[in-house]
Protein backbone atom coordinates (compact mmCIF):
# COMPACT_ATOMS: atom_id res chain seq x y z
CA UNK A 1 0.00 0.00 0.00
CA UNK A 2 1.38 3.44 -0.90
CA UNK A 3 2.11 6.14 1.66
CA UNK A 4 -0.83 8.24 0.43
CA UNK A 5 -3.17 5.25 0.67
CA UNK A 6 -2.01 4.48 4.21
CA UNK A 7 -2.52 8.10 5.26
CA UNK A 8 -5.96 8.28 3.62
CA UNK A 9 -7.02 5.09 5.38
CA UNK A 10 -5.76 6.48 8.69
CA UNK A 11 -7.50 9.81 8.06
CA UNK A 12 -10.80 7.99 7.39
CA UNK A 13 -10.44 6.12 10.68
CA UNK A 14 -9.67 9.37 12.46
CA UNK A 15 -12.68 11.16 10.96
CA UNK A 16 -15.02 8.41 12.17
CA UNK A 17 -13.42 8.13 15.63
CA UNK A 18 -15.45 8.67 18.79
CA UNK A 19 -12.99 7.11 21.27
CA UNK A 20 -13.28 10.23 23.44
CA UNK A 21 -15.85 13.01 23.83
CA UNK A 22 -13.97 15.37 21.49
CA UNK A 23 -15.41 13.41 18.57
CA UNK A 24 -18.90 14.47 19.63
CA UNK A 25 -18.18 18.20 19.61
CA UNK A 26 -15.90 18.58 16.58
CA UNK A 27 -16.95 20.13 13.29
CA UNK A 28 -14.11 18.39 11.45
CA UNK A 29 -11.27 16.14 12.52
CA UNK A 30 -7.98 17.89 11.81
CA UNK A 31 -5.65 15.22 10.45
CA UNK A 32 -2.70 16.96 8.78
CA UNK A 33 -1.35 19.39 6.23
CA UNK A 34 1.88 19.75 4.31
CA UNK A 35 4.10 17.45 2.32
CA UNK A 36 3.75 13.72 2.99
CA UNK A 37 7.32 13.25 1.74
CA UNK A 38 8.72 15.92 4.09
CA UNK A 39 11.70 15.15 6.30
CA UNK A 40 10.39 17.57 8.94
CA UNK A 41 7.28 16.81 10.99
CA UNK A 42 5.81 19.51 13.20
CA UNK A 43 3.51 18.29 15.97
CA UNK A 44 1.26 20.86 17.63
CA UNK A 45 -1.14 20.64 20.54
CA UNK A 46 -4.72 20.50 19.26
CA UNK A 47 -6.95 22.19 16.70
CA UNK A 48 -8.45 25.60 17.44
CA UNK A 49 -11.63 27.18 16.08
CA UNK A 50 -10.25 27.92 12.58
CA UNK A 51 -8.74 24.46 12.33
CA UNK A 52 -11.99 22.80 13.45
CA UNK A 53 -13.85 24.70 10.71
CA UNK A 54 -11.38 23.94 7.90
CA UNK A 55 -10.07 20.51 8.88
CA UNK A 56 -6.46 21.78 8.52
CA UNK A 57 -3.88 22.43 11.27
CA UNK A 58 -2.33 25.84 11.92
CA UNK A 59 -4.55 27.96 9.66
CA UNK A 60 -5.42 30.83 12.02
CA UNK A 61 -3.20 33.69 13.17
CA UNK A 62 -0.74 31.29 14.81
CA UNK A 63 -0.54 29.28 11.59
CA UNK A 64 0.17 32.37 9.53
CA UNK A 65 2.97 33.29 11.95
CA UNK A 66 4.32 29.74 11.77
CA UNK A 67 4.42 29.98 7.97
CA UNK A 68 6.29 33.32 8.21
CA UNK A 69 8.80 31.87 10.67
CA UNK A 70 9.47 28.86 8.44
CA UNK A 71 9.75 31.11 5.40
CA UNK A 72 12.45 33.14 7.19
CA UNK A 73 14.68 30.13 6.36
CA UNK A 74 13.05 29.29 3.02
CA UNK A 75 11.03 26.42 4.48
CA UNK A 76 7.36 25.88 3.60
CA UNK A 77 4.68 23.45 4.65
CA UNK A 78 3.97 22.65 1.00
CA UNK A 79 7.55 21.57 0.33
CA UNK A 80 9.42 20.86 3.58
CA UNK A 81 7.06 20.20 6.51
CA UNK A 82 4.30 17.75 7.43
CA UNK A 83 2.07 19.20 10.16
CA UNK A 84 -0.22 17.42 12.62
CA UNK A 85 -1.35 17.65 16.26
CA UNK A 86 -1.28 15.46 19.36
CA UNK A 87 -5.10 15.30 19.22
CA UNK A 88 -7.15 15.56 16.05
CA UNK A 89 -10.30 17.23 17.40
CA UNK A 90 -10.76 20.64 19.01
CA UNK A 91 -11.15 20.64 22.78
CA UNK A 92 -14.07 22.87 23.87
CA UNK A 93 -13.03 26.50 24.47
CA UNK A 94 -9.53 25.61 23.20
CA UNK A 95 -8.63 24.07 26.55
CA UNK A 96 -5.56 21.83 26.85
CA UNK A 97 -6.39 18.23 25.88
CA UNK A 98 -6.76 15.84 28.80
CA UNK A 99 -4.38 12.91 29.30
CA UNK A 100 -7.23 10.56 28.34
CA UNK A 101 -7.91 12.47 25.09
CA UNK A 102 -4.21 12.43 24.19
CA UNK A 103 -4.01 8.72 24.97
CA UNK A 104 -7.03 7.92 22.78
CA UNK A 105 -5.55 9.90 19.87
CA UNK A 106 -2.00 8.62 20.29
CA UNK A 107 -2.51 5.71 17.86
CA UNK A 108 -3.16 8.17 15.02
CA UNK A 109 -0.09 10.25 15.81
CA UNK A 110 2.16 7.19 16.15
CA UNK A 111 0.87 5.86 12.82
CA UNK A 112 1.53 9.24 11.15
CA UNK A 113 5.11 9.20 12.45
CA UNK A 114 5.57 5.61 11.23
CA UNK A 115 4.20 6.39 7.76
CA UNK A 116 5.97 9.75 7.26
CA UNK A 117 9.27 8.59 8.82
CA UNK A 118 10.50 12.13 9.53
CA UNK A 119 14.18 12.83 10.14
CA UNK A 120 13.35 15.93 12.22
CA UNK A 121 10.40 16.24 14.62
CA UNK A 122 9.47 19.66 15.99
CA UNK A 123 7.36 19.61 19.14
CA UNK A 124 5.43 22.86 19.01
CA UNK A 125 4.51 24.04 22.50
CA UNK A 126 4.49 22.59 26.00
CA UNK A 127 1.55 20.23 25.43
CA UNK A 128 3.26 18.53 22.49
CA UNK A 129 6.49 18.22 24.50
CA UNK A 130 4.69 16.67 27.48
CA UNK A 131 2.67 14.37 25.23
CA UNK A 132 5.59 13.00 23.23
CA UNK A 133 8.56 13.17 25.61
CA UNK A 134 6.75 13.15 28.95
CA UNK A 135 9.04 16.00 30.04
CA UNK A 136 7.64 18.35 32.66
CA UNK A 137 10.37 20.99 32.34
CA UNK A 138 9.19 24.39 31.10
CA UNK A 139 9.56 24.74 27.35
CA UNK A 140 11.55 27.94 27.91
CA UNK A 141 14.32 25.76 29.41
CA UNK A 142 14.44 23.06 26.70
CA UNK A 143 13.37 24.83 23.48
CA UNK A 144 15.93 24.85 20.74
CA UNK A 145 17.75 21.74 22.04
CA UNK A 146 18.10 18.59 19.95
CA UNK A 147 16.90 15.39 21.59
CA UNK A 148 17.71 12.17 19.68
CA UNK A 149 15.10 9.42 19.79
CA UNK A 150 15.98 5.76 19.34
CA UNK A 151 14.40 5.73 15.86
CA UNK A 152 17.01 8.20 14.68
CA UNK A 153 14.77 11.24 14.33
CA UNK A 154 16.15 14.45 15.78
CA UNK A 155 13.56 16.05 18.05
CA UNK A 156 13.46 19.72 19.02
CA UNK A 157 10.94 21.47 21.27
CA UNK A 158 9.98 24.92 19.97
CA UNK A 159 7.67 27.67 21.17
CA UNK A 160 4.10 27.54 19.94
CA UNK A 161 3.37 30.46 17.59
CA UNK A 162 0.29 31.42 19.64
CA UNK A 163 2.68 32.16 22.53
CA UNK A 164 4.73 34.34 20.19
CA UNK A 165 1.61 36.27 19.18
CA UNK A 166 1.35 37.33 22.83
CA UNK A 167 5.10 38.06 22.99
CA UNK A 168 5.77 39.75 19.67
CA UNK A 169 9.02 41.59 20.47
CA UNK A 170 12.01 40.51 18.36
CA UNK A 171 14.58 42.03 20.70
CA UNK A 172 17.54 39.79 21.48
CA UNK A 173 16.64 37.05 23.98
CA UNK A 174 12.88 37.56 23.47
CA UNK A 175 10.77 34.43 22.74
CA UNK A 176 10.35 35.41 19.07
CA UNK A 177 14.10 36.05 18.72
CA UNK A 178 14.78 32.59 20.20
CA UNK A 179 12.27 31.05 17.78
CA UNK A 180 14.00 32.65 14.79
CA UNK A 181 17.32 31.26 16.07
CA UNK A 182 15.72 27.81 16.48
CA UNK A 183 14.41 27.92 12.90
CA UNK A 184 17.98 28.63 11.74
CA UNK A 185 19.20 25.54 13.66
CA UNK A 186 16.42 23.48 12.10
CA UNK A 187 17.36 24.65 8.61
CA UNK A 188 21.03 23.80 9.25
CA UNK A 189 20.10 20.27 10.37
CA UNK A 190 17.70 19.91 7.43
CA UNK A 191 20.42 20.82 4.94
CA UNK A 192 22.68 18.08 6.37
CA UNK A 193 20.08 15.37 5.69
CA UNK A 194 20.61 13.16 2.66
Amino acid sequence: MSKIDKLNELKNLCESCFDCDLGKTRTKAVFSDGNIDAKIMLIGEAPGKNEDETGLPFVGRAGKLLDQLLLSQNLTREKDVYICNTVKCRPPENRVPTDFEKKQCRKYLEAQIEIIKPKIILLCGATAVKSILNIKEPISKIRGQWIIEENGAKIMPIFHPSYLLRNSSVKENSPKWFMLEDIKKIKEAYELLD
